[in-house]
């Protein structure tokens, strides 16, 4: 009599912390990346590759816009280090309070909130960037975009995935 075949293993499931905060970071980074792509492309006219060279300067100055497609892909290297650090930061709150995951909407707003003004008062301000100063509506649209593409893609995949 033969053996049965071996069945093949299959590969263990992600814990849902895990695939909440790979699903929010990877949606977050996505969107906003883009957001910034079109909204500083199209109200300012900078290219898309001068967009991520300017997170490449947080971390290494001027000199990264000076760079070509290595910088740019730095950039949106460090972009997406800092969604997934945010969508860890949110998922481990939600974690502690429930009560994040089950209202999205809100916790999310409140979340794009917190990190638009945590980025703009602690992360811009250390980097090696210079500071300027960006005109009202740059403001007024950079709040609704971090609630819109930040906080709420974050939140939903917590309540999506820490049920």
């Amino acid at each position: 009599m033969l053996p049965a075949p071996a069945t093949p293993a299959k590969p263990a499931p992600k814990p849902p912390a895990l695939r909440a905060i790979l699903w929010g970071g990877l949606l977050c980074g996505t969107l906003d990346a883009l957001f910034a792509i079109v909204l500083w492309g199209t109200m300012r006219g900078v290219a898309p590759g001068r967009v991520l060279r300017a997170i490449a300067g947080g971390l290494l100055g001027p000199e990264a816009f000076q760079g070509g497609a290595g910088m740019t892909a730095l950039g949106l290297a460090l972009h997406f280090v800092i969604a997934l650090g945010a969508a860890a930061t949110f998922v481990s709150a939600a974690r502690i309070l429930p009560v994040l995951a089950k209202r999205p909407a809100i916790s999310g707003a409140l979340f794009g909130l917190a990190v638009y003004f945590f980025m703009n008062l602690v992360v811009l301000p250390l980097s090696a960037t210079p500071p300027r100063a960006f005109p009202p509506p740059f403001f007024v649209v950079g709040l609704l975009g971090h609630i819109a593409f930040v906080g709420w893609p974050i939140a939903w995949a917590a309540n999506r995935f820490l049920k």
